[in-house]
């Protein structure tokens, strides 16, 4: 099986695992640290979610609290914005900025934004493309069918054009995001900023290491199929 394979050891398995673990250790960094300075306003993501969508900058949109630690995200099929409890009960840097990351995202839905949308229609390619690409590229190796393997790495690299676009599409957020916050006069200090944009910084990078993995597992998966074109 080529899943042991030196060179996918060599050459994914172990950069992947060497960029996730700074990327996690990145942003769990950062989210200890901001997570614990209350920011100069004292007010937590639930109330700044309520103060930047008063201001006009979103439509009202529903918030609810959610489990876990940093699970906060944006669904846009129920439009509600989920916080996790330390975002939204801490009065905190990190919450403040998080919550203005995912109303970034808000934002982005309600103006139809052109990358938010590809994302979205790249999503069920996403989720499926992987498992049922990686099956037909085994399945297209053993069998000597190039048309099949070669069917399977598309398949795998709709996955990864989903990676690709949700970097630019998550930075964006951000952008919006500290945007709508300094306007709001929710970054009046310069803790508050610098804080901010760290807590942000780092979770981009998490995206960068999604690209940078997906890119890499490409790249290997199209040298077995047209590595093994040559050969034949």
């Amino acid at each position: 099986m080529f899943y042991w394979d030196p060179n996918y050891l060599l050459f994914v398995m172990l950069p992947t695992l060497v960029i996730t673990g700074l990327a996690q250790m990145w942003i769990q960094s950062a989210y200890r640290k901001w997570g614990q300075t209350a920011n100069s306003r004292s007010v937590n993501g639930q109330q700044t979610a309520q103060i930047l969508m008063r201001s006009g900058s979103i439509e009202p949109i529903s918030v609810e609290v959610t489990g876990g630690q940093l699970s906060d995200h944006f669904d846009p099929q129920r439009g509600v914005v989920r916080l996790s409890q330390g975002v939204a009960m801490q009065p905190s840097v990190a919450a403040m900025a998080v919550t203005a990351h995912e109303l970034g995202h808000v934002q982005q839905h309600q103006q139809n934004s052109l990358l938010m949308g590809l994302r979205t229609a790249l999503l069920p390619g996403a989720r499926f493309g992987p498992s049922i690409g990686i099956l037909l590229i085994i399945a297209g190796l053993f069998l000597n069918a190039t048309g099949l393997a070669t069917i399977g790495l598309i398949l795998f690299a709709g996955a990864t054009l989903f990676t690709v676009v949700t970097l630019p599409v998550e930075l964006d957020a951000s952008r919006r995001g500290l945007k709508m916050l300094e306007q709001n006069g929710l970054l009046a200090t310069a803790q508050d900023r610098s804080g901010s944009r760290a807590i942000l910084t780092a979770a981009a990078f998490t995206y960068v290491a999604a690209v940078f993995t997906s890119l890499l597992t490409l790249m290997y998966y199209a040298s077995l199929v047209f590595g093994g074109n040559r050969r034949n």
